[in-house]
């Protein structure tokens, strides 16, 4: 053999999936599951994942399609013919956005939405403009799209909002697609009617594709007048693709129910990838998604009320904590503070020099899990979800400030 040579067999992981990085959120939100496991008194911060158990007529409708037979069968791989037709409806009661069925995917969750997104829409090389903070997901479901994501950072200075100047330095010859996100994970940043119409004649006006995420659409507080991006901007609609699912508003995280929207051509394109890669969702899931997305928004309403309260609370207690700036979100169920302040200085004996430092820290000291800016495209920063319980939120913030007083 000659020495130094290098087999096909030798490269182990492809290229593509080596560069993938783990889910930073899941990987804190694991890391404190486990300790909890072991018996310690952790408190995680780190998930997007409502505490509320699913509605129980949901769960009542997936009980009874168990025991219906046709459940047990393979099924379109676009999506059952009455969960679709259920999206078309709630999407029009919800935002105003008037669809039909041939422009719905039913996905596995709203992760595998996207990325049947962008594997639809993107050639090699094509650039993604990617507001952040972003979800830790998005850049990497574009690079195995084959595509190029192009962060643009907007910080909380300006609320966590990109401006249409930020948007236009980024653009180049190759920019196909904006990515757009309101409510947004993980700051709470939501872009108002006129804000969204701004950046929607921009996007208009250079002809690109538009993305937008809008799996928060019911967790909006303040009375923030905002609405749907192809609403508001209805020129739009023939390029753009709307992500959503059932996971937040309805608490059905697990169920893996999500959707795709967009011109019936595309939505063709990305329903072969589908019908490839993982065949139709689980037809006991999209029976409960059925149930979930027809019913009224009762249940919805009074987690959102929960989460309302909740947000108020963990703001207060974070900003009484010295070298923490923590603007009030508007939507979702996140607080994004800027510890900037508490960087590069000494606590407890220790010299912390990035968030991703404190991030460490603050589990290993106190016991409390949240997430560091660096996953998310912005260094100094921690994001906190308060989809956890009232006592525990008031428990964790407290653990942190004497931690830091």
């Amino acid at each position: 053999m000659t020495t130094g040579s290098s087999s096909p067999r030798d490269r182990r992981v492809s290229q593509r999936l080596g560069s993938i990085a783990e889910s930073a959120t899941l990987k804190v939100d694991a890391k404190a599951k486990a300790l909890k496991a072991e018996g310690r008194p952790v408190i995680g911060f780190g998930a997007g994942e409502p505490d509320f158990p699913t509605p129980d007529y949901v769960v009542e409708a997936a009980v009874e399609a168990c025991r219906d037979p046709r459940n047990h069968r393979y099924s379109p791989a676009g999506g059952l013919p009455e969960l679709k037709q259920a999206i078309v409806e709630k999407t029009r009661r919800d935002s105003g956005y008037e669809v039909e069925t041939n422009q719905v995917l039913v996905t596995n969750g709203g992760k595998h939405a996207i990325y049947d997104a962008f594997a639809a829409m993107l050639d090699p090389g094509d650039e993604v403009i990617v507001p952040a903070p972003y979800w830790t997901t998005y850049p990497e479901a574009i690079r195995l799209a084959g595509g190029v994501p192009v962060e643009v950072l907007a910080d909380d200075t300006q609320d966590y909002k990109v401006t249409v100047d930020q948007l236009e330095a980024a653009r180049t010859e190759r920019t196909k697609v904006l990515l757009f996100v309101s409510p947004s994970n993980p700051t709470g940043a939501v872009y108002t009617s006129d804000e969204i119409r701004e950046i929607g004649r921009w996007v208009e006006d250079h002809q690109l594709w538009v993305l937008t995420d809008e799996i928060y659409e019911h967790l909006v507080y303040d009375d923030v007048d905002t609405g749907s991006l192809p609403v508001l901007c209805p020129d739009l609609a023939d390029h753009c693709v709307v992500v959503n699912g059932v996971a937040k508003t309805y608490a059905m995280t697990g169920w893996r129910v999500g959707w795709m929207i967009g011109p019936a051509d595309l939505v063709k394109a990305a329903t072969n990838l589908q019908s490839h890669a993982t065949s139709n969702v689980a037809n006991v899931a999209q029976r409960a998604a059925i149930a979930a997305v027809s019913g009224d928004l009762s249940a919805v309403n009074e987690m959102k009320d929960a989460f309302d309260r909740r947000r108020r609370t963990i703001v207060s207690m974070l900003n009484e904590i010295e070298g923490v700036v923590c603007p009030t979100p508007q939507g979702a169920f996140y607080a994004y503070p800027s510890v900037k302040d508490l960087l590069g200085r000494e606590h407890d004996g220790v010299r912390l020099s990035t968030s991703a430092e404190l991030a460490e820290f603050v589990l290993d000291r106190v016991e409390v899990a949240v997430v560091p800016g660096e996953a998310f495209g912005s260094p100094g920063y921690l994001r906190l979800s308060y989809a956890l319980g009232d006592d525990d939120l008031v428990e964790g913030i407290t653990r942190l400030q004497k931690l830091f007083a």
